[in-house]
């Protein structure tokens, strides 16, 4: 029977899964359902009232209320609303006796409670049962002296029944607890209220001692104000910057702007700058914004053009403090700072700004790092020497070379600078030694070429001698130096030694620009009219390059002497020799400074046989390859085809000719 029921059991059963699952017809949204929802809650019970018609229901009514709330009491004696409940609805049936007796057997269960104190007292007070509402009200805050509602309701209390002396009473009690700033602007506002300037005054006194922030003596100062004279507000402010003291000034930025405001309302205009200069000079630069702002307004409405500029001066230099504090090796902001500081002429602020950038040295031995950070040092030295302070521009100098790693790189200029200094101050043997110390510690071109120029303006020829050859020694690379050299023993009319300069100089097996030097050395053979030497130098020149400008140069040289024939061999030459060159740009270079050559001579026949070597120009397509490799399309390009090209052109012709003839015959062969 058991399987035969579970056989039955299962072929009975619906099937589950859902066999349609096409969206209904009609659908339904979420607002629609929540709408539904809504129209369809039913309404809230609401109990009926109770009408009491006699003194009898009336009892048994507050007899089923009493049972109810003791229930309710008993169940939860913690829950502080059920007393209250209780409490009020004896009250309401003017049971007072039984609402006390409520409200006692509360506070034994929770007297830290304080909404069951004020709920007790305020049930007295409404009743008029102001004996026994002192009474509460002095319980309550002798058990929780600390909640400030009790003392305040309860000195209210006193003062709306005119008892005075008993809500002073009261108030001192409740400044001896140290209370809150609400607390003692209490206290002051129901003494100000009588009239009784003197009591605030003691009141303040001790005010600012339990609270003493600037808030505190600010409210002190404008009550002295207000009903006392400017002295007395005048010295509540004084008393308050001695007290608060410089270590606490970043916390008084709002007591100066109202001492300086307070200044200003009693038309004491010098007063109020002083105060705000003070205090620009004492606050933190960071915490003075407002009264940044407040100075440059008072400036603005009462100062003189001076005290605007000033007042600006100081905006600014506010600005720079808080952006090299941000970044100290901002060294373009140094140099703003002190431009700004030399604007105003205050040399000690200056060398104070000069110090404290130095001494940001960067934090890596790279030049690039360095670059900026030594002009700080170079105009620290320039601004000593314009002050008249030689000697301290020469610390500075000597500070600045100590500290560059030479090492690893040096900057030339600060050695000029320094060597140019000691010749400003008749000291030439320094200048020697400061240029001496640069070569042997660090060795630049730029040093060179400044202690030879002050050695031939002295007249010493052999010490410029010797420094050239150091020079050359030092940097046998330099092309600038071998013709520098050439060129001094050529001022000399030492022409044997510039020219073995120059000999000396082309030999070398490497230079920066070896150009600069053969130039230079033709240059000097045309001038000496050698013109041999000249032919010579060009001829050892194309054996190391075959460049087109020396071909062209060397045709110009023989047309400048008027030897036109040479001059044709040397652009004959030059076709010949580019004839296999790769860039036949060159060569249609060549052949239009040819052209134009024959042209200025003016022979038809020779122009004719130039022109003749002209190239035809054609246009060309050609791949393209990307980076990678791979196909970057076709472009278009100039190509020059000669005539000397076309002629050798037929001779492939035939040659591949031939060839597809031999392969034709192999074929049929086969």
């Amino acid at each position: 029977f058991f399987f035969l029921f579970r056989f039955l059991g299962m072929h009975a059963r619906p099937n589950s899964q859902v066999k349609n699952k096409q969206p209904a017809k009609m659908q339904i949204t979420a607002e629609q359902i929540m709408r539904e929802a809504v129209e369809r809650q039913e309404s809230e019970y609401i109990p009926p009232k109770q009408k009491i018609q006699d003194l009898e229901e009336l009892e048994h009514y507050v007899v089923t209320k009493r049972k109810t709330y003791e229930d309710s009491i008993r169940k939860n004696q913690q829950h502080v609303g059920n007393w209250i409940k209780y409490a009020k609805f004896e009250e309401e049936q003017q049971q007072f006796k039984h609402a006390r007796s409520v409200y006692e057997r509360a506070l034994k269960v929770d007297h830290k409670n304080p909404l069951l104190w004020l709920k007790y007292a305020d049930m007295e007070m409404r009743n008029k049962n102001i004996n026994r509402a002192r009474n509460i009200w002095e319980r309550a805050t002798q058990l929780l002296p600390r909640v400030d509602q009790f003392w305040l309701k309860y000195v209210l209390m006193e003062d709306m029944l005119g008892n005075f002396v008993g809500a002073r009473q009261i108030c001192e009690r409740w400044m001896t607890w140290e209370p809150s700033k609400r607390a003692w602007g209490t206290y002051i506002n129901m003494e100000l209220r009588h009239n009784e300037v003197d009591q605030v005054r003691s009141i303040y006194e001790r005010y600012v001692i339990v609270h003493p922030d600037t808030v505190t003596w600010i409210k002190f100062a404008k009550f002295e104000h207000k009903y006392g004279d400017n002295e007395r507000a005048r010295a509540v402010y004084q008393r308050a910057i001695d007290f608060m003291g410089e270590e606490n000034f970043d916390k008084c930025e709002e007591l100066f702007i109202k001492f300086a405001e307070f200044e200003i309302m009693v038309r004491e205009f010098e007063r109020a700058r002083a105060i705000f200069k003070y205090a620009l000079d004492h606050i933190p630069k960071g915490k003075a914004n407002d009264l940044y702002k407040k100075f440059i307004a008072f400036e603005k409405q009462y100062g003189n053009k001076a005290g605007i500029e000033e007042a600006i001066v100081n905006k600014r230099r506010f600005h720079y403090n808080e952006e090299l504090k941000q970044n100290p090796m901002n060294y373009d902001a140094w140099f703003d700072y002190v431009r700004l500081e030399e604007e105003n002429g205050d040399a000690a602020r200056i060398r104070d700004i000069f110090e404290r950038a130095i001494a940001n040295v960067p934090p890596a031995n790279e030049k690039r790092f360095w670059r900026r950070y030594i002009y700080l040092w170079i105009n620290y030295a320039v601004f000593e020497e314009l002050e008249n302070d030689a000697k301290k521009a020469r610390e500075v100098y000597n500070e600045a070379i100590k500290l560059i790693p030479h090492k690893k790189f040096s900057f030339s200029k600060i050695w000029i600078l320094f060597a140019n200094f000691e010749l400003r101050q008749g000291n030439l043997d320094a200048a020697r030694k400061v240029l001496g110390m640069a070569i042997g510690k660090a060795p630049k071109s730029k040093i060179f070429q400044e202690y030879i120029e002050l050695e031939s303006k002295l007249g010493n020829v052999d010490r410029v001698r010797t420094l050239y050859e150091k020079w050359l020694k030092t940097f046998p690379f330099d092309c600038n130096a071998w013709c520098k050299y050439a060129e001094a023993e050529d001022v000399l009319e030492e022409s044997e030694r510039a020219r073995a300069i120059y000999q000396a100089a082309i030999q070398q097996p490497l230079l920066d620009m070896p150009e600069l030097v053969w130039k230079a050395f033709i240059d000097f053979e045309i001038t000496e009219e050698a013109y041999d030497n000249v032919r010579s130098l060009y001829e050892q020149l194309l054996e190391r390059s075959q460049h087109v400008k020396v071909w062209i140069s060397f045709a110009q040289f023989e047309h400048s002497i008027e030897e036109v024939e040479n001059a044709r061999g040397v652009f004959d030459k030059a076709y010949k020799s580019l004839r296999n060159c790769e860039l036949k740009e060159d060569r249609v270079l060549l052949v239009e400074t040819w052209r134009e050559f024959e042209e200025e001579l003016g022979d038809p026949v020779k122009i004719e046989e130039v022109r003749k070597l002209l190239p035809k120009r054609v246009v060309k397509i050609r791949d393209i390859k990307n980076e990678d490799g791979t196909d970057g399309g076709k472009e278009e390009y100039y190509d020059y085809i000669f005539p000397d090209d076309l002629e050798s052109q037929p001779t492939k012709l035939m040659e591949l000719a031939q060839q597809w003839k031999k392969q034709k015959l192999a074929t049929s062969e086969d």
